[in-house]
């Protein structure tokens, strides 16, 4: 297994291409980490104290942070490596 640092420079430099899908992605994530925190609200608003509540969607959305930096990384070694799926 590579070295976590090589994971990070093996993306290549293609230029606009490069920035319109990290833009792209971007966008992606922060409507989904929305997405992931209102539903939780939404479940458990009113059943919960108001600190409860945004302790719960925090840690929702620590996760899904996560969950998605670990998806990132994976992308990045796949296309380091030439793998398609």
């Amino acid at each position: 297994m590579p070295p976590l640092r090589t994971a990070f420079r093996a993306v290549p430099d293609v230029g606009k291409k490069c920035m319109k899908e990290l833009i792209f992605y971007l966008i992606i994530a922060a409507t989904a980490l929305f997405i992931l925190g209102y539903s939780v609200h939404m479940l458990v608003g009113g059943l919960v104290a108001p600190e409860t509540e945004r302790w719960l969607v925090t840690a929702a959305c620590l996760i899904g942070v996560s969950v998605l930096g670990l998806m990132a990384w994976d992308v990045a070694r796949r296309r380091a490596r030439g793998q398609r799926k």
